[in-house]
């Protein structure tokens, strides 16, 4: 009986020890800001499936790509998600900020409307208003809008608002011109209330947008496991979307202002995702905009 009682309690203490080491890798939260993207999908997706739990990583939600970078800068995440634009300005602050993880590139998913024709705009003798996120990569695009375009002779009055506020404009309001600067999915209301598409990253620009994920050297090495991990996470969720598309839909509605499932359908044509081996093409791209790929998991 004895012998008995002994073996058991062995047992138990082996069990108690399994658990903790299987566990201990994962003590420290990671926590990850990010935007209603569609490209970061995966992750909010990831989130609802509990798989983000399991690897003990909290996901942040910011309203606009500047909140997602001062929720980075204030100490609020331990890393964040955004483009290239993101990446360069806080990349100025942090000498050891590094992309470690791709997402998708955008191929018409960044937009620029308007309630008059490009035509009109490089016409016009009134100012253009602008609405855009200036702290994003909204200025970018309209940067090289402009520039492709020939209306760096044009006012443009320069509105900084966050996409939640951009996107209840009403056409009817407007008194000059406007180009609104966005992304899906907030170009949809935005249509709703009278804003047509005029350019698109599908059509005619030469601006390259990537999305990412970054963070600084010691927080990749410090939770190395669970990015690894999450790597696999987001894969598998990519993987998900593509052979079930309705079921991730309905995981991540809650988060995309309820948009139908066919809108979310053709929101998969406005990204290309890149989260498998990188291209030489891409790979040049990404040289060329100083976009370091070393560290990219």
């Amino acid at each position: 009986m004895l012998k008995l009682i002994m073996y058991i309690k062995i047992i138990i203490s082996l069990f108690i020890t399994i658990t903790l080491i299987s566990c201990s890798s994962y003590d420290n939260k990671l926590k990850i800001s990010t935007t209603n993207w569609i490209g970061y999908t995966p992750l909010i997706y990831a989130k609802e499936k509990g798989w983000l739990k399991e690897l003990n990583i909290e996901l942040v939600m910011a309203s606009s790509l500047a909140e997602n970078m001062n929720l980075y800068a204030s100490g609020n995440s331990d890393a964040y998600l955004g483009t290239q634009h993101e990446y360069n300005i806080l990349a100025k602050k942090y000498d050891s900020l590094k992309p470690i993880m791709i997402f998708d590139r955008s191929n018409g998913g960044d937009l620029i409307m308007s309630n008059t024709s490009i035509k009109e705009l490089q016409n016009t003798q009134k100012d253009i208003d602008a609405y855009l996120e200036i702290d994003s990569i909204n200025y970018d695009l309209l940067k090289d809008f402009i520039k492709s375009y020939n209306l760096e002779n044009k006012t443009i009055n320069y509105i900084n608002e966050e996409q939640v506020q951009i996107e209840f404009l009403d056409s009817k309001d407007m008194k000059n011109p406007t180009i609104i600067v966005t992304y899906v999915p907030f170009n949809l209301t935005l249509e709703k209330n009278g804003f047509s598409k005029i350019i698109s990253t599908k059509e005619s620009l030469d601006i390259f947008i990537v999305d990412a994920m970054f963070t600084k050297m010691d927080i990749l090495y410090k939770h190395k496991k669970q990015f690894m991990e999450l790597k696999k996470v987001v894969d598998k969720s990519i993987e998900n979307l593509k052979q079930n598309p309705k079921e991730f839909y309905k995981k991540v509605k809650p988060y995309m202002n309820n948009i139908t499932f066919n809108e979310f359908q053709s929101m998969q044509e406005d990204i290309w995702w890149l989260n498998k081996e990188l291209s030489p093409i891409i790979k040049n791209r990404l040289n060329k905009m100083n976009f370091p790929s070393r560290d990219i998991i």
